[in-house]
């Protein structure tokens, strides 16, 4: 079956399914951040999927190699760039993620947007006295 050959990309599939569902339905901010480098995680699987060549050589050109069996060496290389900068935003936004416990107290997303809302409407109601 053709599909089992390709279960590289049902994986990351499946990646992509349960990072987007747990970035879309968890409501603490660390899960969120978890759910993402999980997406991330699989762009990078099926990259990496794109890539391969069954019984595919090093792209050496040496002796009597074949270019039609070498691996294409792009991907590759495109995917250690995305792995560095998925690793610096993930610790800028843990960054952030830490400068919000310390202002709100918590981590979970409603409750940030009902103390926030809360704060406009008190500072709404001492302009309003003023």
């Amino acid at each position: 079956m053709r599909l089992f050959h390709n279960y590289h990309y049902i994986a990351a599939m499946l990646l992509f399914c349960i990072g987007l569902y747990t970035v879309i339905v968890r409501r603490n901010i660390i899960k969120k951040l978890i759910g993402l480098n999980i997406m991330e995680t699989s762009v990078f699987l099926f990259l990496i999927s794109l890539g391969y060549l069954e019984g595919g050589i090093a792209p050496i050109r040496s002796g009597g190699a074949d270019p039609s069996r070498m691996v294409n060496p792009l991907p590759q290389a495109l995917i250690l760039t995305g792995i560095v900068v998925a690793v610096s935003v993930t610790a800028l936004a843990l960054a952030m993620v830490i400068l919000l416990y310390r202002q709100y107290g918590t981590l979970d997303v409603d409750r940030l947007f009902r103390d926030e809302e809360a704060e406009e409407e008190q500072e709404e109601g001492k302009e309003g006295t003023t």
